[in-house]
């Protein structure tokens, strides 16, 4: 079996930055700060394609989430014609991490995943 699943949950180190694609889809972006024992934290880009329009309200810089996504590594061309690549978190759910129910039903989600 094959799977990509990740679940973080750490600190966003910045307000999330909305962004109305041409396709008429909604992006948000997030930073995602988790700490590690005696390490510095990790940063984690983080992108949320068309989120559901019930998602919890708006979360901000210092505030607490749980991510529960898939890792992608993206290829463009930059300006002068060379590859660039970025590696994010494309996110299935981004929630507040001391709302326990959702928390919950985003890993119900991806439980089947990992057994």
């Amino acid at each position: 079996m094959t799977m990509n699943v990740v679940i973080l949950q750490g600190h966003l180190s910045s307000d999330a930055r909305e962004q109305d694609l041409e396709s008429g889809s909604l992006l948000v972006r997030y930073e995602v700060t988790v700490p590690r024992d005696a390490e510095p934290a990790d940063s984690v880009p983080v992108a949320w394609f068309g989120p559901p329009k019930d998602r919890p309200g708006p979360v901000t810089a210092g505030d607490e989430v749980v991510v529960v996504g898939r890792v992608r590594r993206r290829w463009w061309k930059a300006s002068m014609g060379q590859s660039v690549s970025s590696t994010e978190v494309l996110a299935d759910a981004v929630v507040p991490a001391s709302d326990r129910r959702r928390v919950a039903a985003a890993l119900r989600k991806v439980r089947p995943a990992l057994e």
